[in-house]
């Protein structure tokens, strides 16, 4: 009796083991390439203030039914999805509207805010993505709903918001979003740079990420 339940407990490790597997083999990994930009929109009684950083690292795991070139067919409904997206701290300035550096003042006293030295990256984990329309032409972007957690400064937030997709012809995916959210949320006081300078506690963060495969991936167009 005890043989055949340990070879019955083996016999469904196995299988276990090898639906994994099979699970595995249907995802798709697509890392950080160039491009990227993250972007920090907020107000201030003196003037609207904005920071930039353009380098988000990290990679993403998705389902089958994920858009990975330009005009592949995709069924509505929830896409498996794992990975995580990073921004340094550091690589985060203040800038003026047309992109140009502010001042540096700005920037040490947002990463003392930010709390750089103890959290030195701000983390996005995303955990569904669901089809909420599919693209008007072959050059138009998915539009996804989607649900992760946004981590600053040792803070962690569950969000949800929408998010467009494009698979682009040189292989790389666009995927962008804006998430209107609070300083406060995160236990950041809304005050930077000695008190002189003292913002709304509103704030949009704005991104496209751009990652791609691997490896080239057309046939999933077919």
């Amino acid at each position: 009796m005890k043989t055949c339940t340990l070879i019955g407990i083996i016999v469904a490790l196995q299988s276990i083991a090898a639906l994994s597997l099979r699970a595995a083999d249907g995802m798709t990994t697509l890392s950080a390439r160039s491009g990227s930009k993250m972007r920090i929109e907020g107000t201030s009684p003196v003037h609207d203030w904005q920071a930039e950083s353009k380098l988000i690292g990290g990679s993403l795991e998705v389902g089958p039914n994920f858009p990975i070139v330009p005009g592949q067919e995709v069924k509505p409904g929830k896409i498996e999805v794992h990975g995580k997206a990073f921004i340094s701290v550091r690589s985060l300035l203040s800038v003026e509207k047309n992109g140009t550096h502010y001042k540096d003042k700005m920037d040490e006293a947002m990463w003392e805010k930010l709390k750089l030295n103890e959290h030195p990256n701000i983390y996005y984990f995303p955990s569904e993505m669901s089809l909420k329309e599919a693209p008007k032409g072959k050059d138009a972007p998915y539009l996804f709903d989607s649900k992760g957690d946004v981590v600053v400064a040792g803070v962690t937030n569950s969000v949800s918001m929408p998010v467009n997709v494009l698979p682009m012809a040189d292989n790389k995916i666009k995927i962008s979003g804006v998430l209107p959210t609070k300083m406060s949320n995160f236990n950041i006081q809304p005050v930077f740079l000695l008190g002189t300078f003292k913002t709304g506690d509103d704030i949009k963060l704005l991104f496209d990420w751009v990652v791609a495969p691997a490896k080239p991936a057309a046939a999933a167009a077919k």
